[in-house]
């Protein structure tokens, strides 16, 4: 899950080690060719593809892979054509729940979002129901015990960025957009090693979940992360540490 919750930190530190690389690369691929049709196939003048290539690199993903899927974007070669669409919903608990995607078929894709909704706990929303609850931010999240808290928030500040906010175990770091590529370029050039960079739809508030709820909620959110024509889950809600052990 994509979104401002320690379930969003602690997912995508185990992400690298559980996933399977194959969704993994389909979906990147999706991304790429959808950024090179959209910006073009020149990452240095289309950020959008720039960030997808540098998601795909970080998984090892064959540099002829990606020369593909942005020839398949330009239509240099054949392909299937993806549209974006995005879902609302709610999980248990009432936490808000957006889901962005990439398809080729939108009426197979959301009879699968509204079945994993209504399977898991959860109803499909109408449109704009939960969207307001969300505000699109650059993200980039450090494990507290590999960077020093002063030095990050001066050369995250410095960079750009709008705030830098404590976990329990990790520093979140926030930034506009527009301002994204600064900010992480300056913890690259500082060689800060960062566990999450993306970027994501911050909830303005969050849902504390507990038992069933706890559990239903991680159920529906790896359920629908998932589904192939799925790119991005954000959802409100939070966890406790000691919750989160409990369910192993």
């Amino acid at each position: 899950m994509s979104g401002h919750s320690k379930w969003s930190s602690i997912k995508h530190k185990k992400g690298a080690a559980d996933a399977k690389r194959g969704k993994i690369f389909t979906k990147l691929i999706k991304e790429i060719t959808v950024a090179a049709r959209m910006g073009g196939g020149d990452p240095d003048g289309n950020p959008r593809l720039r960030t997808a290539i540098a998601a795909a690199k970080a998984e090892n993903m064959p540099k002829e892979n990606i020369e593909r899927a942005i020839k398949k974007g330009t239509g240099e070669l054949e392909g299937v054509s993806y549209e974006e669409t995005s879902y609302e919903g709610y999980g248990p608990g009432g936490v808000a729940v957006l889901i962005e995607c990439l398809t080729d078929n939108k009426n197979r894709t959301v009879a699968d979002v509204k079945h994993l909704f209504e399977r898991h706990g959860g109803n499909l929303g109408e449109p704009g129901c939960v969207a307001w609850m969300f505000e699109k931010k650059g993200l980039i999240v450090l494990e507290k015990d590999k960077v020093n808290e002063d030095d990050l928030i001066d050369l995250a500040l410095e960079a750009g960025a709008e705030d830098v906010t404590e976990g329990e175990a990790e520093f979140e770091v926030i930034v506009a957009p527009q301002d994204f590529e600064a900010v992480k370029k300056a913890i690259d050039d500082a060689a800060l090693p960062y566990i999450v960079a993306e970027i994501s739809m911050i909830p303005q508030n969050v849902v504390k979940l507990e038992g069933k709820k706890a559990q239903q909620m991680i159920t529906l959110t790896q359920a629908l992360e998932d589904h192939d024509d799925v790119s991005h889950v954000y959802a409100n809600f939070d966890i406790p540490d000691e919750v989160m052990e409990a369910l192993g």
